[in-house]
C-alpha cells in the first residue's frame, strides 16, 4: 500500500547526493536538482514544499507544509533539530529589486543582478509560520523567529526575534539542550 510519503527505495531512485535513515518526504513535495541535496537522519518534508538547489539538512528536522527553499548555488544549510513551520520561504538567491536591472528567470542573465548568498539555520533554530528569510542570513544556534517575520539580518543565538524586519525581543530558554541529551541517550539504548 502506498502512503503519502516516498518509500526508502523510491527516495534512492530520486538521486539525492546523500540521504539518511527514517526520512519522510511527501509525494506532493517538489524537488529540483536532488543531486545537490544532502539529507540527514530523521527528517520529514511535508506536502507542497519546494526544495531547489544546494541544500544540506542535518538530522531531526521538520519542514512543514508549503515551505519554499530556493538555494541556488549559494546554498541553504539547516543544522540538527532546526525546523520550518508551514509557509516559510527561505531565499539564498533573489533578483536585485533596485530598478537598476531586469528581473526574473526568463530574462538573459547579463541584464540581471542575481543576489546569491548562503543561508544558515543553526542547530535548534526554529522559524515560525509565514516567515521569510533573505539571502546571506544566519539564524544563530537556538534562535527562534516569530510568525510572519522578515529576516534580512543575522539573528543572534538563543534569542527570539519578531517583526518586519525581525529584531530580537528576548532570550530563548536552553532547556531543550537537556532534552536533546536524553534523546541521544535513549537512542543509544535501542
Amino acid at each position: 500500500m502506498k502512503t503519502s510519503f516516498y518509500t526508502p527505495e523510491e527516495l534512492k531512485e530520486l538521486g539525492f547526493k546523500s540521504i539518511g535513515k527514517n526520512v519522510l518526504i511527501s509525494r506532493k513535495a517538489s524537488i529540483y536538482k536532488p543531486e545537490l541535496i544532502e539529507i540527514g537522519d530523521n527528517v520529514r518534508i511535508d506536502d507542497f514544499c519546494i526544495l531547489s538547489g544546494k541544500i544540506k539538512l542535518g538530522s531531526f528536522i521538520h519542514i512543514a507544509a508549503g515551505c519554499y527553499l530556493f538555494a541556488g548555488e549559494a546554498g541553504i544549510i539547516m543544522e540538527d533539530f532546526s525546523g520550518l513551520s508551514s509557509r516559510v520561504s527561505v531565499y539564498a538567491i533573489t533578483d536585485d529589486y533596485s530598478g537598476e536591472f531586469l528581473t526574473n528567470p526568463m530574462v538573459p542573465e547579463k541584464y540581471r543582478n542575481i543576489i546569491s548568498e548562503p543561508v544558515i539555520i543553526k542547530k535548534h533554530g526554529l522559524i515560525g509560520t509565514g516567515a521569510t528569510i533573505l539571502p546571506g542570513v544566519t539564524i544563530g544556534e537556538g534562535a527562534a523567529v516569530g510568525s510572519m517575520a522578515l529576516v534580512n539580518k543575522d539573528i543572534p543565538e538563543w534569542t527570539i526575534a519578531v517583526g518586519i524586519p525581525a529584531k530580537p525581543v528576548k532570550e530563548r530558554k536552553r532547556d531543550l539542550l537537556e532534552l536533546e541529551k536524553r534523546l541521544y541517550e535513549e537512542l543509544k539504548l535501542r
